[in-house]
């Protein structure tokens, strides 16, 4: 078992959050029918789960397309250097065709920018992803205005074998994206990088092939794990837990954070769970889409210090600490991007 705080990062941040959401949706216990799932468990997932509804690609629509418009409008109109992709399904049958990040960087207009995936982790590759393009920022000869694009988000619906998680979760398709900069003539960044924490069980790394006591350990860990690595991102920023605002989460379940909420006592309004009935899980993209949400809807304030988190089979676990800045009145875009649909 490992553990990895990350440390103050100076002026880095998140731009606000561009979203790629498909037209369609699907009642969950359409989902759970049509895989065999019995009257009472389908009433558990609504009941307990809090699931409702799960976005749905429709026929002709494409998570390329989505993740092109999210992009784009993470970018506003400016450029990147380096675009990260992270997801949670190993092979995407997207990506598995030839040319993908060729066609993603021209779509994005980015035809010069490095293109690279970050998997493995399953739903703490988009955190992952963000913590990553902060270090690039931080590495030894970075230079002032360099820009990351991070993306992310996951096909789940090409299968119901890749959507359902047994007795846990059903998995949408949506895709979030934000650009991980500095301040400069342009603007600051809408949400200041305060820090980070992590945490890898390794006891859990059978994944979806643990046995039933495995998984029962697995989900009485949890909320110990998650609790760690807030507590790694409030103490390396100099505050504590009661500091913390606002909790953007992993929206798998309601009754993880009910849990979660009574063993560790945050107040379950901080909690930001508005999305869970409409949107469900989303892989990786959960606590950015609780996030722009949030600041969305007029509730953020200057000041405010929102702990995204995200935890996933495996078993590993990411927090990352954020601070939303004042309001700042960027130039004029030169010349606005189209949306995006599919590529071509």
């Amino acid at each position: 078992m490992a553990s990895q705080p990350t440390r103050y990062a100076g002026a880095v941040g998140l731009s606000r959050v561009g979203l790629g959401l498909p037209e369609g949706s699907e009642q969950v216990d359409r989902i759970l029918e049509r895989t065999g799932a019995s009257a009472m468990q389908r009433r558990m997932f609504a009941r307990f789960h809090g699931l409702r509804d799960s976005p749905t690609l429709l026929p002709g629509e494409s998570l390329e397309g989505l993740l092109v418009e999210a992009g784009r409008a993470a970018l506003a109109g400016r450029g990147a250097d380096v675009v990260l992709y992270g997801h949670s399904q190993s092979v995407q049958d997207f990506a598995c065709r030839p040319g993908f990040t060729r066609r993603l960087s021209r779509a994005l207009g980015l035809p010069d920018a490095q293109v690279y995936g970050i998997s493995h982790v399953n739903c703490v590759s988009v955190l992952r992803a963000v913590e990553v393009a902060r270090r690039y920022h931080a590495r030894p000869g970075a230079r002032p205005g360099e820009r990351v694009l991070v993306l992310g988000g996951d096909h789940s619906s090409v299968s119901d074998m890749a959507r359902i998680v047994p007795g846990v979760t059903v998995v949408g398709d949506a895709v979030a994206a934000v650009v991980v900069h500095s301040a400069d003539n342009h603007g600051s960044p809408r949400y200041r990088y305060l820090s980070g924490g992590s945490v890898r069980d390794g006891r859990f790394h059978r994944n979806l092939r643990m046995t039933t006591e495995e998984s029962n350990l697995f989900s009485r860990s949890c909320a110990g794990h998650l609790t760690t690595t807030l507590r790694e991102a409030t103490n390396a920023a100099g505050l504590t837990l009661a500091d913390v605002d606002w909790i953007m989460p992993d929206l798998s379940s309601n009754l993880f954070w009910r849990n979660f909420c009574r063993e560790t006592g945050v107040p379950r309004e901080r909690v930001c769970l508005d999305l869970l009935p409409e949107r469900g899980h989303n892989s990786g993209v959960d606590a950015l889409l609780a996030l722009q949400h949030a600041d969305a809807t007029g509730r953020l304030r200057p000041g405010d210090r929102c702990a995204l988190v995200a935890l996933g089979p495996g078993a590993y676990f990411q927090t990352l600490l954020v601070e939303v800045a004042p309001e700042t009145s960027p130039a004029p875009l030169a010349e606005p991007l189209s949306r995006g649909g599919a590529l071509g």
